[in-house]
Parts: C-alpha cells; sequence; structure tokens
C-alpha cells in the first residue's frame, strides 16, 4: 500500500508509512461511484485513532488570489464541516470504527496561531460535538478538532509521525 501522499498542488507531501492504514483515494473513489460530496484529503489511521486531513495551503507561488482567501468566511467554515460529515460514509463503509480526529492542516496568508484556534473554536459548533454529548449514549462521532499550521503539525507528538514535507 502507498503511504507517501502527495497534496493537491504537488508542492508538499505527507508521510504516512507509520500508519496502521491510510488512503488519499476517498474522493476517487466517490467520483467513480458518481457520488457529488465532499470529503477530506487524508485519512490516517493510528494505533487509538482514525485522522481524517484535510489541507489547504493558500501561501503557495502558483495559488489562486491567496489575499483573497478568507478561512472564516460563513461559507468557507460550512465546506470544511461539510468534508467531515461526508467523509464519515466511506470510514463506516470500510469498518473503521476507532474515534475521529478531524484535522484541519491551513496555510494561508497573515494566518497564526490565534487566528487558527478562533477557527478551530467556530468549526466545534459545527460538529457534531454537543449532539453526541446529548443523544449519543456515550458514542461519539468526533473526539477533537484541530485547525494547525504545517509546522504545528509536524512538531505534535501525534501528528508528527506522519509528516509533511516540501517535495
Amino acid at each position: 500500500m502507498k503511504k507517501l501522499f502527495m497534496e493537491e498542488n504537488g508542492a508538499y507531501s505527507i508521510n504516512c508509512e507509520a500508519a496502521v492504514w491510510a488512503t488519499d483515494k476517498m474522493h476517487e473513489d466517490y467520483h467513480n461511484a458518481g457520488i457529488h460530496i465532499n470529503d477530506v484529503d487524508f485519512l490516517i489511521e493510528n494505533s487509538t485513532h482514525i485522522l481524517m486531513v484535510e489541507y489547504k495551503n493558500a501561501c503557495l507561488a502558483n495559488a489562486k488570489s491567496p489575499k483573497a482567501f478568507h478561512p472564516m468566511e460563513d461559507k468557507k467554515i460550512s465546506i470544511i464541516t461539510r468534508k467531515f460529515y461526508d467523509s464519515l460514509h466511506y470510514l463506516r463503509l470500510l469498518d473503521k470504527s476507532k474515534p475521529v480526529q478531524y484535522i484541519y492542516i491551513l496555510e494561508y496568508p497573515n494566518g497564526d496561531v490565534t487566528t487558527r484556534k478562533r477557527l478551530r473554536n467556530r468549526l466545534k459548533m459545527e460538529l457534531p460535538f454537543s449532539l453526541q454529548e446529548s443523544i449519543g449514549n456515550g458514542k461519539k462521532l468526533i473526539d477533537r478538532v484541530e485547525v494547525l499550521s504545517i509546522d504545528e503539525w509536524n512538531t505534535d507528538n501525534c501528528y508528527g509521525n506522519f509528516p509533511i514535507k516540501r517535495v
């Protein structure tokens, strides 16, 4: 199984050799099945969790209008949230039942720790955290959400096991 994945611009790769299982084929599988829904870029399984990873880099030289990218816009938040929900089906069909962590790796002009934490808090409101507390009977659809830079991902004790590097 291939374990080195390229992001859509071909500028960075994520190394999943330390993963129990990983894929970047969800979009292709959905497309081949004629399903037109949103999906995250990478799924990575470690010994305890499934990591749903969405990657966006508006700092690349070939990025379209990087200064026009505003990740806090309601439309952008809605899309990122939808990617989580639409990706759950894929995990269910593969019998992947470990707790899910949703990580949004985000690079954009003028992005900083404070804005990423604000975005994480907005996403937390849109994701099923309160729903699973009220009706989940202990079941969880999501365990955690994070919004991180590439450097924050790489230096994290867990996520850094799957390093993202410039190609």
